[in-house]
């Protein structure tokens, strides 16, 4: 189950890398617009495009802390999950290993009961042929 751990450990790191890629590509794309914007704001002081852009890097920003948040909280539900299916496989294999005490328990008692059970038969056996000889002598 320690496998399952580490496959747990490398989704997450993966998403991880996969939101940390995504905001840097998107604040690069995002200050394009905001660079020609402030050339212009020279030119036209109705609306400051520094508060602009401080407005939406701030709502960008809460977004990706809410997409880590989520990812931490995947993270502790696959980790439950992985503790409950480490637990269950310990049990399982608890079963079987008493299971199979069980079986060899009743294959030892089989045995013995075959092994004490054998040499009356031989007499019997032996009788019977002993019988027929004596069937056929008389015959």
């Amino acid at each position: 189950m320690g496998k399952l751990k580490t496959y747990q450990e490398q989704l997450q790191e993966i998403v991880e890398k996969g939101i940390n890629a995504a905001e840097e590509q998107q604040k690069k794309l995002a200050a394009k617009p905001f660079e020609y914007a402030e050339k212009l704001e020279s030119g036209a002081r109705e609306y400051s495009v520094e508060n602009l852009r401080n407005r939406y890097n701030g709502y960008s920003d809460g977004l990706f802390d809410q997409l880590r948040s989520l990812n931490s909280r995947f993270s502790s539900f696959a980790a439950d999950l992985v503790a409950k299916l480490e637990k269950e496989a310990a049990e399982g294999a608890d079963s079987v290993s008493e299971a199979a005490d069980d079986v060899s328990e009743a294959a030892q008692d089989a045995k013995k009961s075959v092994e004490t059970k054998k040499p009356a038969a031989r007499k019997t056996t032996a009788k019977k042929k002993a019988a027929e000889k004596n069937a056929t002598a008389s015959a």
